[in-house]
């Protein structure tokens, strides 16, 4: 079994000792162009724009080297493509990519990138594409440009609050109706018009929104909110969206415009709205008002505290690849012009992984604590047992879980998953020793 491999920890960082800390909120545009290919490239690609993507994100400083967390409006960012903006964003900020979370909110009418990915494909599969590489550079300038001009606006950060609401019906877990054999029969997905699984209960959920604001003196600046289902009502028409949790953050951001508002996906790899969505129009829009409900209410829960003690930490972890992948049989898939797009873009991902940790390029988990506060950021498609464990490690921490981080690994599904198998575990890039690994590594993080 692959073990985790380094432990980056800092002693807390006391406020006042370090002179006072600073809260640089940016923003920029990563709405992708029309022909783009959405979903890493096996939906419609980029017809119209419903409405535009975004990059949102801040840094932090007076902690030694800045630290800077982002949540991007994309499907996911793979490997070398996610340590990428990692380090262009570091750059930017005068730090280190250990010290930068890049997280993706995981609408699906949305890039889905790899480098890597688009390399095999340029040279195995002609015609088909997971993304383009002028407009990912762009974004990066955009990111750089973004960090640096935030940055000169800095503000003090003096107070911090949190809050929690609990979202109803939207989220319900997807592999509840197994077979006698123990296995996966169907999965509900994103959306369900089946009445056998639209009748199971929720199952297996975190049903709390949770907030974490920051406050510079009385004036609220930021805010970042957390909720663990996947974020699709609607999608593979070629119509780029934020979907229900963009349409609601930006909402609530029109009403609130001197505070800069963040949508976070919880680890929702197990988690979606199929109970209550299905698939029309007029569920999104319910959807959304849900979101925004819930957004509201955690508002006023709010109590501000002054900020008195912030850390940083980092666990890097090197999970095994999923033994059913080899690599002559996925280089296989991806050159057989006869399957479907999908089905050869995906083999292209599951060699950019094995490539990956041939390499023993490991995934960076990261926690920043702030007073009682934890924001930990997980990677990939993590199953919500994840972040359910992180808030039994430390009950007494108020702990916020933003997944969807490095997505080369795809999904990770607990170990007891893997048995019953189902979508998830089929496509998981990683093996079941990924589970050991992440847990221990929330752990430490959660200890630190």
């Amino acid at each position: 079994m692959a073990a985790s491999l380094t432990a980056l920890l800092e002693a807390p960082t006391l406020a006042a000792e370090a002179g006072g800390m600073s809260i640089a909120p940016f923003r920029f545009d990563v709405t992708p162009p029309q022909g783009h290919p959405l979903c890493g490239g096996w939906i419609k690609p980029a017809e119209e724009v419903d409405d535009t993507l975004e990059a949102i994100g801040w840094v932090l400083l007076g902690m030694g080297k800045p630290v800077v967390i982002c949540a991007v409006d994309w499907t996911g960012i793979l490997n070398e493509a996610h340590l990428a903006w990692r380090t262009n964003l570091a750059e930017a900020a005068g730090t280190t990519p250990d010290r930068v979370a890049v997280q993706c909110v995981h609408q699906h009418d949305a890039p889905f990138v790899c480098l890597r990915t688009e390399q095999l494909l340029q040279k195995l599969a002609a015609g088909l594409s997971n993304m383009k590489v002028d407009f990912f550079q762009e974004c990066l300038r955009r990111g750089v440009n973004a960090v640096k001009a935030a940055m000169i606006k800095a503000r003090p950060l003096t107070h911090v609050a949190r809050a929690e609401a609990r979202i109803e019906k939207v989220a319900g877990n997807r592999r509840l109706l197994l077979g006698p054999d123990g296995k996966v029969k169907k999965m509900r997905g994103s959306s369900s018009r089946d009445p056998e699984l639209v009748a199971l209960p929720e199952g297996l959920i975190d049903p709390m929104l949770k907030s974490v604001a920051f406050y510079s003196g009385t004036e609220k600046v930021l805010c970042c909110h957390y909720y663990a289902c996947h974020p699709m009502s609607h999608y593979a028409k070629g119509r780029v969206s934020s979907d229900f949790p963009g349409l609601a953050r930006k909402r609530l951001q029109q009403e609130e415009p001197g505070c800069t508002h963040i949508y976070f996906t919880g680890a929702a790899g197990n988690i979606a709205a199929g109970k209550y969505n299905d698939g029309s129009p007029e569920a999104r829009v319910q959807l959304t008002q849900r979101i925004y409900d819930g957004l509201k209410l955690a508002a006023t829960h709010l109590k501000p505290q002054p900020v008195s003690r912030v850390s940083w930490h980092t666990q890097d972890i090197l999970p095994e690849v999923n033994p059913a992948f080899t690599h002559a049989n996925e280089t296989a898939l991806i050159e057989n012009p006869a399957n479907i797009p999908a089905n050869r873009i995906r083999p292209a991902m599951r060699v950019a992984w094995i490539e990956r940790i041939e390499k023993r390029q490991p995934i960076v988990l990261s926690a920043l604590h702030v007073n009682e506060i934890t924001l930990l950021h997980l990677p990939a498609e993590s199953f919500v047992e994840y972040q359910l464990r992180a808030q039994e490690a430390q009950p007494q921490r108020f702990v916020a879980t933003a997944a969807y981080g490095d997505g080369g690994a795809w999904y990770i599904p607990t170990k007891e998953a893997f048995p019953q198998g189902g979508y998830e575990v089929s496509v998981a890039n990683c093996s079941a020793t990924a589970d050991p690994l992440m847990t221990q590594a929330i752990r430490t993080l959660l200890n630190a």
